[in-house]
């Protein structure tokens, strides 16, 4: 049987009070800015089925993107979306967007409701701006 040793003061990650966690010390890992913006963002999943699906972007980077959307894409699969900026404006532009889902999961605090959406983080690899017609 393995002996766990307790956590040091200098490795917990987190600040106790009673005996509770109550702040986590884990410092930001993401190497790029996030943007707090909802914008309408439309989705075409890769493979079979190619109708869109729409979605609202929840913050966005210069690597990613964290959207809710209706239907859960697959973990891993490529995905094109469109973020449509300025969309109230004379003169919209589209950014496409070609990336992968890294993450999707039901949105929080509505998983008792079957018609609620998901939380999908999908990578930026490739984009265009791309002026509607």
């Amino acid at each position: 049987m393995p002996t766990v040793l307790p956590l040091s003061e200098s490795t917990n990650p987190f600040v106790w009070e009673g005996g509770l966690p109550v702040m986590s010390t884990f410092m930001e890992q993401r190497r790029t800015r996030r943007f707090t913006l909802q914008l309408p963002l439309s989705i075409t999943p890769a493979g079979g089925e190619r109708a869109p699906i729409a979605g609202v972007t929840k913050n966005i980077s210069s690597s990613g993107v964290l959207f809710t959307a209706e239907k859960e894409p697959d973990l891993g699969s490529p995905i094109e979306y469109i973020v449509t900026l300025n969309a109230s404006g004379p003169k919209p532009v589209n950014l496409r967007c070609i990336g992968k889902v890294v993450r999707a999961e039901r949105e929080s605090g509505v998983a008792d409701n079957p018609t609620a959406g998901y939380e999908v983080a999908a990578t930026l690899e490739r984009y265009e701006f791309v002026r509607p017609r």
